[in-house]
């Protein structure tokens, strides 16, 4: 039997730092309306030079040289990205040619804050499935490039970064179950309504959201995605040792670990010094635990992720 296993996880962040205090400077907002309602107390925007690839290189960079694997190494690239550098080629593409892999297959997932969730997924079942050995996933995003920084609803709660894994063929399970699901119904609730159409921009370049529909589908689908996870590997929520949700707001965080019955202490919050990343936010948590010493070797992590689309799945892994 052929599984697929987390063997090294990377990270990369944006060297700007932009604090609540920046945004209270030209809007109508304070540092602790900010804090209060979210968590978040900063994020990290990324340079105007900066691509969704270019920050999805310096993670893979990281998580390769964590699996001490040349990028000829990987047999598949999957990167998870609603900012990608163009319209084509993937962004997948892009990072293939800047690591200089040739060959293997390479494209994009978009599940949005989902989409990371939704690559491991995807190359769990191409290495169980024998044609791939080890698959490089990443979640990257340059948020700010669709934010209206008048709006003092959404630009506050996002961030730019990028987070990586390297998957690689196990005789013993990593990868236990994952669940994925999707109901375009709900595709008003959180959108970027535009595109371009004969050189110009038609709609709306910036990203919409009701965020009590968003707030109140996010706790529900979370609680339900994460038993049905834990329910196909055969376990319970005691049976893991962390809770690592899509980083949106500390509010959601902190509902779906309660609504699950999981101690808080168990719950990875990075949303404080990140913001929403998006499709980066559960790597770069992940990436932040492993670095740091509180995922070891043998804990059991379940990720979770919950976006535009509407778009939810979960991934439970022994690390």
């Amino acid at each position: 039997m052929i599984y697929s296993r987390i063997v090294a996880t990377g990270a990369y962040l944006p060297a700007r730092v932009v604090r609540n205090d920046e945004f209270a400077q030209r809007l109508d907002t304070t540092d602790s309306w900010i804090r209060e309602r979210t968590g978040i107390v900063e994020r990290r925007i990324a340079d105007a030079s900066q691509g969704s690839s270019d920050l999805a290189l310096e993670a893979s960079r990281a998580a390769l040289a964590a699996a001490q694997l040349a990028p000829g190494d990987i047999d598949l690239i999957i990167v998870a990205t609603s900012t990608p550098d163009f319209v084509f080629p993937s962004t997948a593409c892009l990072l293939q040619a800047k690591l200089g892999a040739k060959g293997c297959p390479a494209f994009d997932v978009q599940a949005v804050c989902s989409g990371f969730i939704y690559g491991l997924a995807t190359a769990d079942s191409f290495i169980r499935g024998g044609t791939v050995r080890r698959a490089l996933v990443v979640g990257t995003e340059v948020f700010s490039r669709i934010m209206d920084w008048n709006d003092r609803a959404t630009c506050v709660l996002f961030g730019d970064g990028a987070g990586a894994v390297v998957l690689a063929a196990d005789s013993a399970p990593g990868i236990h179950a994952s669940a994925l699901h999707a109901d375009g119904s709900y595709a008003s609730a959180l959108s970027v309504p535009g595109n371009v159409s004969g050189g110009r921009i038609v709609g709306s370049p910036y990203l919409q959201m009701q965020g009590n529909q968003v707030f109140k589908m996010a706790v529900k689908v979370l609680d339900e995605v994460a038993r049905e996870t834990l329910s196909a590997a055969g376990m319970k929520v005691g049976d893991i040792d962390w809770l690592i949700p899509h980083q949106a707001n500390v509010r959601i965080l902190e509902a779906t670990a309660r609504k699950l019955g999981l101690p808080l202490e168990r719950l990875v919050v990075t949303v404080d010094h990140h913001g929403n990343t998006s499709a980066a936010s559960v790597p770069l948590a992940l990436d932040e635990c492993v670095r740091s010493g509180r995922i070891r070797t043998g804990h059991r992590v379940l990720m979770e992720g919950v976006g535009g689309g509407f778009t939810w799945g979960a991934v439970l892994a022994t690390m």
